[in-house]
């Protein structure tokens, strides 16, 4: 992680002039830090106000609830990581942050963002970011334990003599 060098001036420069498309993340010295203050994430390939509207791009392809911004955080600093590797990565994710940024992604609602993003669904840059996110959302620990998944069974023995009889769901059906 780079750390940037911060002064009063660009302290107050950057929290004032600086939420990057979202009310609730804050872009100030290159860093993106989530609504609660519990989490940041310092781009080294992108900027920080490409960081958080991936951030909100991710969130906006898998909306849960129950999951904080952190959780999207971590994918896009995968993407981040993975761009400093891929030139071809870095510039798709540069220019398709370019494409919503220009199409007022900050200003659009849900639906009007479900929309734009449908625009752009068969685009290499589409196609990365949801690849990512079905690997660092859905392969993610932290996640599993937020929804009670225990994770893979394989190595305990499976499932059918452990937990299996233990679900309820069937019956709500």
């Amino acid at each position: 992680m780079r750390q940037a060098n911060m002064n009063r001036r660009r302290f107050l420069a950057g929290s004032s002039a600086a939420i990057a498309g979202s009310a609730w993340l804050t872009v100030m010295g290159g860093v993106v830090i989530g609504p609660n203050g519990a989490w940041a994430l310092a781009p080294t390939t992108i900027s920080a106000a490409e960081a958080a509207t991936l951030v909100e791009m991710t969130r906006a392809l898998y909306p849960h609830e129950k999951l904080d911004d952190a959780i999207y955080g971590k994918v896009v600093a995968t993407l981040d990581e993975k761009a400093g590797k891929d030139a071809a990565l870095k510039e798709s994710l540069q220019k398709g942050v370019a494409d919503l940024q220009a199409a007022n992604w900050s200003g659009l609602n849900a639906d009007q963002r479900e929309e734009a993003l449908k625009k752009i669904e068969t685009s290499a840059f589409f196609q990365s970011v949801r690849g990512e996110c079905v690997t660092g959302i859905y392969n993610n620990p932290d996640v599993w334990k937020i929804y009670g998944y225990e994770g893979a069974s394989a190595e305990l023995g499976g499932y059918l003599h452990r937990g299996f009889n233990e679900i309820t769901w069937p019956d709500e059906i």
